[in-house]
C-alpha cells in the first residue's frame, strides 16, 4: 500500500502529537534581476523548439539548447535559463523532468518560480540550471539536445497557448528572445514578459532578516538533559502507535555525540521479533505552534542496522503534525519526509516518501493526501527542507525539488515538529536476534511565514553555528 491507501499513525499518537510542535526557519527579502538584455552575438544564446505544439497538452515540452556565441569558456554552473508561462490556476502546482540530454539529465535541474509582475501571459517560469557535472562550455559550442517537458501535478491538461514563451511554430531549433538566460545573477540574453523579472532569492550569505525562527543544534548531554524540556522538546515515552501493537517508546533511545565539531542527535529502534521486545523511538515540540514557513534539517538515513539480521520494514522520518479532531476533520494537517530503507505499505525495496495531508479516517480507513516518491536508496546524511506558503507545499532533498502538492493540502491550524524512527511490522524479518537501527539528526530549523531556498537554509545554518548559537526560539506561541 503506498501513503494514499495506508493508516498513518494512529489516533493515539494523534493525542500525544496534539500536545506537540515547534521548527523554525528564517527568512529574507527577495530581490529581482535586470528584466532584459540584448540578444547579444557574443555571448550566451538560447535556442528552442517545441516537441508538443498543441494549444493544450498534456504537458509541456520545451526543448532547449544553450550556445556559447563568445570568446571565453563559460562554466554551465553559472548558467540559469527561464521559460516564462501562465499558471493554469492559481493553485496549479507543476513537476518538472527531463527525457533526454546530450550533458546528461543528472546534470539538469528544473524548479519553479513566480513572477513579481504577473502579465496576460506569465505568472510563473521553469528555471534550468545545470550541477558541476555538465561542464563548461567553449567559445563556438552548445549544450545539445535538452529535452524537457513540464507537467500539472494533477495530470490535468495545460493550456499554453497562452504562455509567453511558447511558440507552436517552433519545430526546430532557433534562437529564441523569449526565453532568458543568466550568468551569475546577470541576464545576458532575450527578455523577460512584459519587461518584469521574475522574483530571485538573495545572495545565500545574506543576513537572515527578523522572522520568527526556531534553530536547534541538538547540543545536549542525554535524554535527562533539562535543556530538551526547557527548549520545548518532549522525549516520547507513552504507548499507542504507529507501528508493531505492544512496543514501548524509550526515552533512553535518544542520545546526543559529537561528530566533525557538531553535536548528533541519533534515535535507536531495535527488537528481537516480538512486540514486547520491540522498542520504538520518537522526539517531538511539546507546543503546536508551527504553520507556514520553511521547515528543515539534516538527517542521515540508515540502510542497514547497527547490528544484527536486516530486513525489518522500519521508517525513519521527519514530519509536522497536528491532532485529529474527528473523521476526515478538514482542519488536520500532516507533511512528511519518510524513509523505508528496506520497504513496506507494498513497496519491496528503499523508498522515500513526501507526504501532504489533508485528512483521514481511520476506519473504515479513508485518505485524502499527495505524496512524491523515489524508489532508491538514500542512506547517508541529506538535507530535507519543505516549504509551505499561501498557495503550495515544496519538499526538496539535498538542494533539488523532490515534490510539489498543491493549495487543497495548505494547513489549517499549527502543527508540531517530529522526529521517530519505528518498524511498521515484524514481517519484513521473522528472526529472534536481537538487531537495532540507528536514524541520525545534526540539526532543526523552521522560519515562520517565509520560504527560504535550500540555500539559504545552509547559509542561516552556517551563521548560527559560526556565532556559536546552538539553540534559539522566538516564534510566538498559539
Amino acid at each position: 500500500m503506498n501513503p494514499a491507501r495506508r493508516n498513518p499513525r494512529s489516533s493515539g499518537l494523534r493525542t500525544a502529537a496534539a500536545s506537540a510542535a515547534a521548527v523554525a526557519l528564517a527568512a529574507t527579502g527577495l530581490a529581482a534581476l535586470p528584466s532584459s538584455a540584448s540578444a547579444a552575438a557574443d555571448g550566451i544564446v538560447v535556442q528552442y523548439r517545441t516537441s508538443a505544439s498543441g494549444a493544450s497538452a498534456d504537458q509541456s515540452e520545451p526543448w532547449l539548447k544553450v550556445r556559447n556565441a563568445g570568446s571565453a569558456s563559460v562554466p554551465l554552473s553559472g548558467v540559469k535559463v527561464r521559460y516564462y508561462f501562465k499558471a493554469d490556476s492559481p493553485s496549479a502546482a507543476y513537476r518538472f523532468a527531463c527525457s533526454w540530454a546530450v550533458k546528461g539529465c543528472a546534470n539538469i535541474t528544473g524548479t519553479f518560480g513566480t513572477l513579481a509582475n504577473p502579465t496576460a501571459t506569465a505568472d510563473r517560469y521553469l528555471e534550468i540550471g545545470f550541477t558541476a557535472g555538465a561542464g563548461s562550455l567553449a567559445p563556438g559550442a552548445d549544450t545539445g539536445d535538452m529535452q524537457l517537458r513540464f507537467h500539472q501535478s494533477s495530470w490535468a491538461s495545460l493550456v499554453q497557448s497562452d504562455d509567453y514563451s511558447f511558440g507552436p511554430d517552433r519545430t526546430a531549433y532557433g534562437d529564441w528572445s523569449k526565453v532568458t538566460a543568466h550568468v551569475s545573477g546577470a541576464t545576458v540574453w532575450g527578455e523577460a514578459p512584459g519587461g518584469s523579472g521574475p522574483t530571485d532569492p538573495p545572495d545565500p550569505t545574506d543576513p537572515p532578516g527578523d522572522a520568527p525562527t526556531l534553530f536547534d543544534d541538538f547540543d545536549y548531554s542525554s535524554h535527562t538533559d533539562p535543556r530538551i524540556g526547557a527548549n520545548g522538546w518532549s522525549v516520547r515515552s507513552n504507548s499507542g502507535g504507529p507501528g508493531v501493537p505492544g512496543a514501548t517508546w524509550d526515552p533512553a533511545n535518544v542520545t546526543f555525540a559529537s561528530q566533525s565539531g557538531n553535536s548528533v542527535m541519533n534515535l535507536e529502534t531495535s527488537t528481537a521479533g516480538t512486540g514486547a521486545s520491540t522498542e520504538h523511538t520518537e522526539i517531538l515540540t511539546k507546543s503546536m505552534k508551527f504553520r507556514n514557513g520553511t521547515y528543515a534539517s539534516r538527517v542521515k538515513f540508515s540502510d542497514a542496522p547497527r547490528s544484527g539480521p536486516d530486513g525489518d520494514r522500519i521508517v525513519q522520518t521527519f514530519f509536522t503534525i497536528n491532532d485529529l479532531k474527528a473523521p476526515m476533520a478538514d482542519d488536520y494537517a500532516e507533511y512528511d519526509f519518510e524513509y523505508l530503507p528496506n520497504g513496506g505499505w507494498g513497496e519491496p525495496a528503499n523508498i522515500l516518501y513526501t507526504t501532504s495531508w489533508e485528512t483521514y479516517r481511520p476506519d473504515p480507513w479513508e485518505a485524502v493526501n499527495a505524496h512524491s516518491e523515489v524508489r532508491a536508496s538514500y542512506a547517508g546524511w541529506h538535507d530535507l527542507v519543505v516549504t509551505i506558503d499561501d498557495h503550495r507545499i515544496t519538499y526538496y532533498v539535498d538542494g533539488q525539488p523532490f515534490g510539489t502538492h498543491g493549495a487543497a493540502y495548505l494547513p489549517e491550524r499549527p502543527m508540531s515538529i517530529n522526529f521517530n524512527q519505528w518498524l511498521i511490522d515484524l514481517q519484513g524479518q521473522p528472526s529472534t536476534t536481537p538487531r537495532a537501527y540507528d536514524q541520525q539528526v545534526d540539526y532543526v530549523l523552521h522560519v515562520k511565514d517565509q520560504v527560504l531556498t535550500p540555500a539559504q537554509v545552509n547559509a542561516m545554518v552556517g551563521a548560527y553555528r559560526g556565532a556559536g548559537t546552538s539553540f534559539e526560539d522566538t516564534v510566538p506561541a498559539g
